[in-house]
């Protein structure tokens, strides 16, 4: 009887609990319904992957149920905060979420109608799923676009599913910004512009438009590559005319010749498979008939004296008179040349080899005084490197080949042509950054490509 009585009491309480909570949550009918709305969907950013997230709730409010809304607030929060990221708050649906509308939503539920409620609910998910997807990616990503994004399709990463599992946690924000790359370059970069638009904005300390600007185009660009220092990787800053090797145990910084502002150096991303100790060259279309050829009609003898030997599209030599050189230069199209090991290959004593759709690649040159250069846009859009070597015996002991290291010295001093395949290929990104952070302080480099102005235009919907 008494524990009857008791088990009564407790639903009579239960009960009266739940009388007192008032439901403010649109119903998944409401939401499905939004969801299908031509003007709802069309201020969406990213209306797939919106569908796809409800989908997976099973159309259920993500915000508005009872014990979520504290949630809402923390996005709200989040979303006035973006310009911290490197982030626009245009793009967020500024007009649709306000305070004011969530706080109606929450207090008198009764004075919303369930349509209003699913339209915030949605337009607070896609806002999310948009900075997720914008801190992760970026905004313009020339690889994973909206496009791309929005179809879902074999993606390293689904904002919708990273969603749901930060909406688990009690705080958001520390999820939403674990999505962002993983490297020293960008997190001083973030923080920076924590401290100038989170601590000192509005604050007697001003800071230019065009530094705000600066930074954020440059985390932009760092979200492409995909930088993560938890493992070995090789960087090569366009700008900065610098390479640096990454891993967890060591740093290594070269200096490098890029290609010069009519025959750029593009960025990319690639793994290198192996490279090679006194390699033969093929010298470049381009560079065959604009200057090896002209040089050759001008002195026959300057083929031989670089170790040239001139082919024809069969692949046989070609005798390297006058008369056979003036012809070809009329018609080069079935003609090309190859350079030789030897102290003048323009390929030096060493080249790495990675896959890419622009047949550049990193080398060592034996013109080494161009190195003293601080401005280093020399190259025809290959990379040139100091100290291939050390790069070289960096890689082999990073692949566990520590044992070849003899081998590749001996081979450099004899000038042997032989391969050196790595067991794992390392990651090679090339970026093209124009500001970092050295000891806390803000380093611009030169926009040698003029690239930042039209970056800037498109990141801030400037026309």
């Amino acid at each position: 009887m008494k524990k009857a009585v008791l088990f009564f009491l407790l639903i009579f309480t239960v009960l009266k609990i739940n009388a007192q909570i008032k439901p403010c949550g649109p119903p998944s009918i409401a939401l499905q319904a939004q969801l299908k709305n031509t003007e709802t969907v069309a201020k969406l950013n990213f209306p797939k992957t919106t569908w796809r997230f409800y989908s997976e709730k099973g159309f259920a409010s993500a915000w508005l149920n009872n014990g979520t809304e504290k949630k809402a607030w923390q996005a709200l929060l989040f979303i006035d905060c973006v310009l911290q990221y490197g982030l626009a708050p245009a793009d967020y649906h500024p007009k649709e979420l306000l305070y004011d509308k969530l706080q109606v939503i929450t207090e008198t539920p009764d004075k919303v109608d369930d349509r209003q409620k699913a339209q915030f609910d949605i337009m607070l998910t896609d806002a999310m799923l948009s900075i997720i997807n914008h801190l992760h990616y970026g905004k313009l990503n020339p690889e994973y676009s909206q496009a791309v994004i929005e179809n879902g399709v074999s993606l390293p990463f689904y904002a919708e599913k990273q969603l749901l599992t930060i909406l688990m946690q009690p705080d958001i924000t520390e999820g939403v910004l674990g999505v962002q790359p993983a490297s020293k370059l960008y997190s001083d970069l973030q923080y920076k512009m924590r401290q100038l638009k989170g601590q000192y904005d509005g604050d007697c300390y001003t800071v230019p438009e065009e530094t705000i600007r600066k930074i954020a185009i440059n985390m932009e660009r760092i979200r492409w590559a995909v930088l993560d220092d938890n493992a070995p990787y090789v960087h090569i800053n366009i700008p900065s005319f610098k390479l640096g090797y990454h891993s967890p145990q060591l740093d290594k910084e070269f200096k490098v010749i890029v290609g010069s502002a009519s025959t750029p150096t593009p960025v990319l991303q690639s793994n290198i498979e192996y490279f090679t100790t006194a390699p033969e060259w093929k010298i470049p279309n381009s560079i065959f008939t604009k200057e090896i050829l002209r040089k050759a009609v001008k002195n026959p003898a300057y083929l031989a004296q670089n170790n040239y030997t001139l082919y024809n599209h069969l692949g046989a030599i070609q005798n390297p008179d006058q008369p056979t050189l003036k012809s070809i230069l009329k018609a080069p199209k079935g003609y090309y040349a190859k350079q030789s090991a030897g102290c003048d290959n323009a390929l030096g004593v060493l080249v790495f080899r990675f896959k890419n759709i622009y047949s550049v690649y990193l080398h060592d040159t034996p013109d080494k005084n161009l190195f003293n250069r601080t401005k280093r846009d020399l190259s025809h859009g290959c990379i040139r490197i100091e100290h291939p070597e050390v790069l070289a015996e960096l890689l082999l002991k990073n692949d566990q080949q520590e044992k070849k290291v003899n081998l590749l010295k001996k081979n450099i001093a004899t000038q042997k042509c032989q391969n050196f395949t790595l067991n794992k290929p390392l990651p090679i990104k090339i970026t093209y950054l124009t500001c970092t952070i050295n000891d806390g302080e803000l380093v611009t480099y030169s926009d040698v490509y003029g690239q930042d102005k039209s970056l800037e235009m498109a990141l801030y919907n400037v026309k």
